[in-house]
């Protein structure tokens, strides 16, 4: 008896703790929905929704006549909600009524598989009821606009069950062409797991405004960890406006061309060339090239936005900054001590010997006289270096030109209150040692003498658009409306003039069909990589053309490699400098203006070339006598020698460029297009001139400009 009681009294114990614990459960149950039930609402949305960001369309760089430099191509990954209700409905009668077709379909727009291994592949999503299942990543905008036109798909997302993620990739359709100036908008995941958008040039520039507003998008977890977007919770990002640049595509591929040429023939280590617009000061190309280490080039870094002594480019500021003091005229003599000058124990010596040591100081600026400028600058400013220095400020060079790219170097102009300024300091200025300066802002200085003093800050962009509608214009911008006097300034163009006729690029310039003004450069390095003592060498030209009435300025920069075998301005950058000025001469709309007049000519000399057969046939149909030198060549020319005419061989090589002055155009056009040459023609008559010299190599769509009398 006392056992059952035992028993049963521990059995309705246990019985009524269940009750107790039973009422508790209930009454926590019922205080969590009535109290708390808000709160776990929340936090159970916050580990199954989430906000994502989507990212808005980036607006398009484009180049001044339209072209796009900079753009945005969208792609998609293709998912698929095999649980969508509208595939799921009747059993799955919609997904097995078009499976075949749509296999066919994804096979013929994708090409990797086959129709039935597409529709085994559909087949197991379905079976294996996956959410969020990847069908094909990084599918290009054209074949996304086939997709949707295949059945079942085009029915829409709730009965397809087809997700389209759409993201997008920066591309740069002229590839290398201003590649750096243009920039790079590059998105990378960091350390710590975020994705972080590294820009340079416009891109970072701009960036704010090509970025547009991003925009937001719910999405769901599923099981599985994926995360699916819930209809209709979108807000839509804002497109990026876009930037129409000064650039122009056409000279930008002529400046590189001329560039990558002069740097691959000579081994440089870097380079760089700038056209800008005379009268604007709009850049229109800017080219940066850098050798790699397997021996190419590419546009590494904005090498004209980096400072480096100039060396003799900026001996055009100590002439001005001595002519415009009326210390000098350029008629006056100076003594170059046979190119050498001690200075303070210092030899100063000139880079290439001079024809005598007396000279005139427009001779000695054609020559490049370092002697010349130390002595200019050190006679006329020992005593008062912050005058020499106050025209560097007024030419707006000891500061940066504000172009629109935020790596801009700072020039370095010495103060002489400087801690080191010293007794050399204002001579070596005054041949281009002891200041750096960007190629750009030289390019500044070269383009104020052109403009008739008007100095012009250098920019890139002209507008920014939305949808085509004009948001904001840059308009050209004067920085000095006069660098110099009108005496000083024609003085200046005389000096530049003659460095193109009879100094130190003559050479260069000399069957030019147009005259150009501008001056060499050719500095020792020392740039921490390399020392003086190392034997490399900075080649330079900057100046403008044509002379009568300059429209492009430009300036050449190029670091040698150590003991190359080229390293002087005339030799390295000239040459790159007459081939931009040559075709551009020779594509200006406005070529009546460009074109030097007519001279007139010996009336005893002419000039007739075409078919050898037919030249002589001509001249035996004219009862004209002639001795006859041609030997197997199709082509020939017909010149004077002692007033008897003499027909010889015309030299014509697939792989050169040929002469066609003398020819009518019928022969001229007929040779030069069927090597595959562009033609463009101004006047009647026989061929007088061409824009592209006999004898150069042939490039793949290259054009020529043919004068006719």
């Amino acid at each position: 008896m006392e056992i059952k009681k035992d028993i049963l009294w521990r059995v309705y114990l246990c019985f009524l703790g269940v009750v107790v614990l039973s009422l508790c459960v209930i009454g926590k149950a019922f205080y969590i929905q009535q109290f708390q039930g808000d709160y776990w609402k929340s936090l159970s949305d916050s580990l199954h929704l989430e906000y994502r960001t989507l990212d808005a369309d980036r607006g398009t760089i484009y180049s001044e006549d339209g072209s796009m430099l900079s753009t945005s191509i969208p792609f998609f990954d293709i998912r698929i909600d095999f649980m969508a209700d509208g595939l799921r409905e009747k059993e799955g009668k919609r997904f097995k009524e078009n499976i075949d077709s749509l296999a066919a379909g994804l096979a013929d727009i994708f090409k990797d598989k086959s129709p039935a291994a597409y529709k085994k592949t559909l087949e197991t999503g379905y079976r294996k009821k996956e959410r969020y299942f990847l069908l094909k990543k990084k599918v290009s905008f054209e074949q996304y606009q086939a997709l949707r036109e295949l059945p079942l798909v085009r029915q829409g997302r709730n009965k397809s069950g087809f997700i389209a993620e759409d993201m997008e990739k920066r591309l740069t359709p002229f590839g290398l062409l201003a590649n750096r100036t243009i920039g790079l908008s590059r998105a990378y995941v960091n350390n710590d797991k975020q994705v972080v958008t590294q820009n340079v040039g416009l891109e970072k520039t701009y960036d704010s405004l090509l970025k547009g507003v991003s925009g937001k998008r719910l999405v769901r977890r599923i099981s599985g960890g994926a995360f699916v977007p819930v209809e209709g919770s979108e807000i839509e990002p804002e497109n990026g406006k876009d930037i129409v640049t000064t650039l122009d595509v056409n000279i930008q591929d002529i400046t590189q061309t001329a560039l990558m040429r002069m740097m691959v023939s000579n081994e440089a280590l870097e380079g760089c060339a700038i056209v800008m617009e005379v009268a604007t000061g709009k850049i229109k190309a800017i080219a940066n090239l850098g050798r790699m280490p397997d021996g190419s080039y590419f546009e590494s870094d904005n090498y004209a936005l980096k400072t480096s002594e100039p060396g003799s480019t900026i001996k055009l500021i100590t002439l001005l900054s001595v002519l415009e003091d009326k210390y000098v005229t350029t008629s006056d003599m100076i003594d170059i001590n046979n190119g050498s000058w001690i200075l303070n124990g210092r030899n100063i010596r000139d880079a290439e010997r001079s024809p005598k040591s007396l000279l005139t100081i427009k001779e000695s600026f054609e020559h490049s006289s370092n002697v010349a400028m130390a002595k200019l600058a050190y006679t006329y400013y020992s005593k008062n270096p912050a005058q020499f220095i106050k025209h560097y400020e007024a030419l707006h060079l000891t500061g940066r030109t504000g172009i629109d790219l935020k790596e801009e170097f700072r020039p370095l102009v010495k103060n002489p209150s400087r801690k080191d300024w010293h007794l050399q300091t204002l001579p070596s200025m005054g041949f281009g040692y002891e200041v750096m300066l960007s190629p750009l802002q030289l390019l500044m200085v070269y383009n104020a003498v052109a403009n008739e003093g008007r100095l012009m800050k250098p920019y890139l962009v002209n507008r920014v658009e939305k949808d085509g509608n004009l948001l904001h214009e840059f308009e050209p911008q004067v920085l000095n409306n006069r660098i110099c006097s009108e005496e000083t300034l024609r003085q200046l163009k005389d000096c530049l003039n003659a460095v193109c006729i009879e100094g130190t690029a003559k050479s260069v310039f000399k069957d030019a069909v147009y005259y150009a003004a501008g001056k060499t450069g050719t500095t020792k390095v020392n740039d921490g990589k390399f020392k003086y003592g190392d034997g490399a060498y900075q080649s330079s030209f900057a100046g403008y053309f044509p002379v009568e009435s300059p429209k492009y300025s430009c300036i050449v920069v190029i670091k040698n490699k150590p003991r190359a075998a080229k390293y002087f301005g005339g030799a390295v950058a000239a040459p790159v400098f007459r081939e931009i000025a040559d075709k551009l001469y020779a594509e200006s709309a406005d070529r009546q203006q460009l074109f030097i007049a007519n001279v007139a000519t010996d009336s005893n000399k002419y000039r007739w070339s075409g078919y050898g057969s037919e030249l002589k046939n001509v001249l035996e149909k004219m009862n004209v006598p002639y001795t006859d030198s041609i030997a197997s060549g199709k082509w020939g020319v017909v010149t004077n020698n002692a007033y008897t005419p003499v027909l010889k061989d015309l030299s014509v090589s697939r792989q050169t460029i040929p002469d066609v002055k003398g020819m009518g155009l019928k022969d001229a056009l007929h040779l030069l297009e069927n090597m595959n040459i562009k033609v463009t023609v101004k006047g009647k008559g026989k061929v007088t001139s061409q824009s592209l010299d006999a004898g150069l190599a042939i490039n793949r769509g290259q054009t020529i400009a043919l004068e006719l009398n």
